[in-house]
């Protein structure tokens, strides 16, 4: 399969799935939201053993690319419920997906990019690289991600990065348990090799069923998480701050919020 906005290559049963918009900083598009979910449903059925997600140039993710902002205004109520959709059903097969994932992190990663290094079962980043849930500021929800983040470092440190907004280190990160390592830029790749090598000395059938045990034991409490936010996902873009927000961020000045 051919892809437009990600590059997939197998090596030694290891397949490195690459965000692939550079000069756009890897910013997810729908198309690139539509073929993580087509490469990973695929790396879910083949022979491949270890799934690494990394991004091209300088940055790993930006997240949404705001340059579709005034088209995500515009559009209808069912289709912000299937922009909701498709962005669950990218972070759920991410979370589910039956073989071990690595992010290798060596630039930005921020709001939705944030939550695909971070969802990914082990998070390897380069010193200084900064995360951060930045949705408030432009009058949006961090919604569909809070449900993943808060399973892994609870609510209280969620509250903070959620509500804040603010950025933090790979340093940070790591100390919150939301990254594995942080690694010297030079050594990403050898390391991020090095662990694809040890995973695969391990049963592909004893890892598969693991990631499905614990994917199972928080089923009830992501389902029930997941619904609340594809809602609130959906109803945030009718939200006057969010309108403003874009519209701020497009004429390049600070928002003026409700009261």
């Amino acid at each position: 399969m051919s892809y437009k906005t990600i590059l997939v290559t197998e090596d030694n049963s290891v397949k490195t799935i690459m965000l692939n918009r550079p000069e756009r900083r890897n910013a997810m598009t729908p198309e690139m939201q539509d073929e993580l979910i087509a490469a990973l449903g695929k790396a879910a059925t083949d022979r491949s053993r270890v799934v690494v997600l990394t991004g091209a140039g300088e940055a790993f993710c930006a997240g949404l690319d705001l340059t579709h902002l005034q088209a995500i205004a515009n559009k209808s109520e069912s289709e912000h419920v299937a922009d909701a959709e498709r962005i669950a059903r990218l972070f759920r097969k991410l979370y589910e997906l039956p073989k071990p994932t690595i992010a290798v992190v060596q630039g930005p990663a921020i709001a939705g990019g944030t939550g695909l290094a971070t969802i990914c079962d082990f998070t390897l980043a380069a010193p200084g690289v900064k995360f951060g849930f930045t949705e408030v500021k432009i009058g949006f929800v961090p919604a569909l991600v809070s449900a993943f983040l808060t399973l892994q470092i609870g609510e209280k440190r969620a509250r903070d990065l959620l509500l804040s907004g603010r950025l933090f280190s790979s340093e940070e990160a790591e100390g919150m348990g939301l990254v594995n390592e942080v690694i010297h830029p030079e050594e990403l790749s050898d390391r991020a090799a090095a662990l694809a090598e040890r995973l695969k000395l391990n049963s592909p059938q004893s890892m598969a069923a693991t990631k499905r045990l614990m994917a199972m034991q928080n089923q009830a409490w992501l389902d029930s998480a997941i619904a609340h936010a594809m809602t609130a996902n959906a109803e945030a873009r009718a939200m006057q701050d969010f309108h403003e927000g874009i519209t701020a961020f497009l004429e390049k000045r600070k928002p003026v919020w409700s009261r």
